[in-house]
């Protein structure tokens, strides 16, 4: 037996979530940002449905979809303990009739709360790898599949973070929505994790109206989102010509950052929109700081992508301990 790699010669995606997924204004949350009452939309990529939604369902359609058609019977992935994509991954098997393998490094902590919760609702088989790095990681994946395929099984190796070229056409389908949509759409905005899901809004939308804003899962991302825009394009884009914020990173992926709490606390209270502490939060942080520098401007449309992702806020310690200090008692 083999283990499946996805490729842009896959077939038709298989339909997991529900489409489109809505466009709302955010006019309190616009004018404590300084712009206008019609200037700030959202989409709702955290509705998509499956599993408990985010953007990770747009690009399963594809890659599950080839996985299927190549006669797989277990998909198997990869990512942190807290992972969006796994939790997701899990689902779509589950949605489809067959068995999910998530394999995770034990370094990155077995806490039973957010994600992991959901990974077990979901029927999830977890492997706990002690992988230090993304290399290591990925290798003990495919001993996981080496391993299925001689018990018989037909595995198929989902890409970490669902990212791929295969899997960005899930979001070059959002980029047509938004066209759509907003028509006079100036600039969206996007967390910037594993690639996939700006380099499918680029390919749609082009360099110039995607801003993606750095989470830190990726050491250099910008080459990673060129490479899979040129497999979607007949002309390449150069890292150079994409256009991202590198300043929200802070001490590292995992850690709450000021801005981040700051951007947490006005989405939410301001127009009742949760995001998560990773990669929504670092998002809305990185729009803050582009208006307040001036590089998203009043009169202009901006339309903040949101990617999911909330379940990860009850798997992270510090954010869970800054909600509930800021919890108002009394009158």
């Amino acid at each position: 037996m083999k283990t499946t790699h996805v490729t842009l010669s896959s077939p038709s995606p298989v339909t997991l979530g529900t489409w489109p997924t809505p466009v709302e204004p955010l006019p309190r949350l616009a004018a404590a940002l300084g712009l206008g009452q019609h200037d700030l939309l959202i989409k709702r990529d955290d509705l998509t449905g499956l599993g408990g939604g985010g953007n990770k369902v747009r690009k399963l359609e594809w890659t599950v979809g080839a996985a299927i058609a190549d006669g797989a019977d277990t998909l198997v992935t990869t990512g942190a303990p807290q992972s969006n994509h796994a939790r997701l991954t899990a689902a779509a098997a589950a949605r489809l009739g067959i068995r999910s393998v998530l394999v995770f490094p034990a370094a990155g902590g077995r806490s039973q709360s957010g994600n992991l919760v959901l990974d077990g609702l979901l029927g999830a088989h977890v492997v706990w790898s002690d992988a230090a790095d993304r290399a290591a990681l990925d290798a003990a994946a495919a001993a996981v599949c080496a391993h299925l395929s001689e018990q018989g099984a037909r595995p198929a190796l989902i890409p970490f973070g669902g990212s791929s070229a295969v899997g960005a056409l899930g979001y070059v389908r959002c980029g047509e929505e938004l066209s759509e949509q907003v028509p006079d759409l100036e600039r969206a905005v996007v967390a910037l994790g594993s690639g996939g899901t700006m380099a499918g809004l680029v390919a749609s939308l082009g360099p110039d109206r995607v801003l993606g804003v750095d989470t830190g899962a990726l050491d250099d991302p910008l080459p990673v989102v060129a490479a899979f825009v040129a497999d979607l394009l007949p002309e390449p884009v150069r890292p150079e010509q994409l256009q991202m914020r590198s300043d929200q990173v802070g001490s590292g992926y995992g850690n709450l950052t000021e801005a981040v709490k700051s951007a947490l606390t006005v989405a939410a209270r301001t127009e009742g929109i949760i995001l998560d502490p990773i990669y929504t939060g670092r998002a809305m942080a990185g729009l803050i700081a582009a208006v307040e520098d001036g590089s998203i401007r009043p009169g202009r449309t901006t339309v903040f992508v949101h990617t999911g992702g909330l379940p990860g806020l009850f798997g992270h310690q510090a954010a869970v301990a800054y909600g509930e200090n800021s919890v108002i008692s009394g009158l």
